[in-house]
């Protein structure tokens, strides 16, 4: 398979899946980018177009604590801190975005780590 034809599946993945999940104020987006090594997170409102939390593993407060670790726990860290982030600026419950990837690996291992920090979905 070419590149070029990997690239527009997936780029249709996430046409597909941006047409049903909205974050609106009540309830933001969860989207979750992630690159071969790095992992992107940010909650979404979709409706004002404002971005309310976002993190990275490229953020330099959190070089320190991921020295040394897996992508996967790397990924399940930087899930809790945008739940974290996410509690302090008033927001409960969000929409999971996974843009376009399937559920398993680090898109599940920040699922699982923004659940522990307490956010909903």
């Amino acid at each position: 398979m070419k590149l070029k034809d990997k690239q527009e599946k997936k780029r249709r993945r996430i046409t597909r899946t941006r047409k049903t999940v909205v974050g609106t104020p009540d309830r933001p987006r969860l989207a979750v980018c992630k690159s071969l090594r790095h992992i992107y997170t940010q909650v979404i409102d979709d409706t004002a177009g404002v971005t309310i939390a976002s993190i990275s593993s490229l953020s330099p407060e959190l070089k320190d604590q991921l020295r040394g670790k897996t992508k996967t726990e790397i990924a399940e860290l930087i899930g809790q801190k945008i739940g974290e982030l996410a509690k302090t600026k008033g927001v409960e419950k969000v929409v999971f975005d996974r843009h376009g990837s399937i559920f398993i690996g680090r898109v599940k291992a920040v699922a699982q780590g923004a659940r522990k920090a307490g956010l909903e979905f």
